[in-house]
C-alpha cells in the first residue's frame, strides 16, 4: 500500500510539473571578461493581449572599446527580434544610437562592436516581435511610410553599462 501511494505522489508530481508555464526566456550579455543573464523586463504571450510582471534591466561595466555579446534563446531565435545599441563617447560624451533587425529566425548571437575605441556600449535592449500590430482608436492598423503595420514588441531585455 505505502509503495503505491508513493508511485501515486510521484505520478501527480509529474503531471502537476509538466503542466507549469514554460519559464520566460533569458537573454546573456558577455562583456569584458564577465557574464550577466537577463530575464525580461516584460514579456507577453504572441498576440500581446497577455502580458507577465515587469522585471529590471541587468548591469554590466564594459570599458570603451569593449564588444558585448549577446546571446538570445532558440523561443527568440526563432521569431523576428531587434537588438538597439546606444554607445557613449567617452571623450566627447555624445551619444549614438544603432540598430539591427534579424528576421531569419535563426541568428541566435550577435556581438556588438563599438564604432570607435573611446565608444562605450550604453545600454542593449533586445526585443521581440509579437504577432500582434498596433492599431488606432478605431481599430485600423497604424501602419508606417511604406503602408506597412506598426509591429509590436512581445518581450524586452535590458544591459546597462554600470561603468558609463
Amino acid at each position: 500500500m505505502r509503495r503505491a501511494v508513493g508511485a501515486l505522489l510521484a505520478g501527480a508530481a509529474l503531471f502537476v510539473t509538466g503542466c507549469s508555464a514554460a519559464p520566460e526566456p533569458e537573454v546573456t550579455f558577455y562583456a569584458d571578461g564577465d557574464t550577466t543573464v537577463a530575464a525580461p523586463l516584460i514579456y507577453c504571450n504572441e498576440l500581446v493581449d497577455d502580458c507577465g510582471d515587469e522585471g529590471t534591466p541587468v548591469d554590466l561595466d564594459v570599458r570603451p572599446g569593449m564588444p558585448v555579446q549577446v546571446s538570445v534563446p532558440a523561443d527568440v531565435a526563432e521569431t523576428p527580434w531587434v537588438i538597439i545599441i546606444q554607445y557613449l563617447n567617452a571623450e566627447t560624451g555624445e551619444e549614438s544610437v544603432e540598430q539591427q533587425t534579424f528576421t531569419d529566425l535563426s541568428q541566435h548571437a550577435y556581438t556588438v562592436t563599438p564604432p570607435t575605441e573611446q565608444d562605450a556600449v550604453a545600454v542593449v535592449e533586445v526585443q521581440q516581435i509579437g504577432a500582434a500590430y498596433g492599431v488606432d482608436a478605431q481599430g485600423n492598423p497604424i501602419v508606417d511610410e511604406n503602408g506597412q503595420p506598426q509591429l509590436v514588441t512581445r518581450g524586452l531585455w535590458s544591459l546597462q553599462n554600470s561603468g558609463t
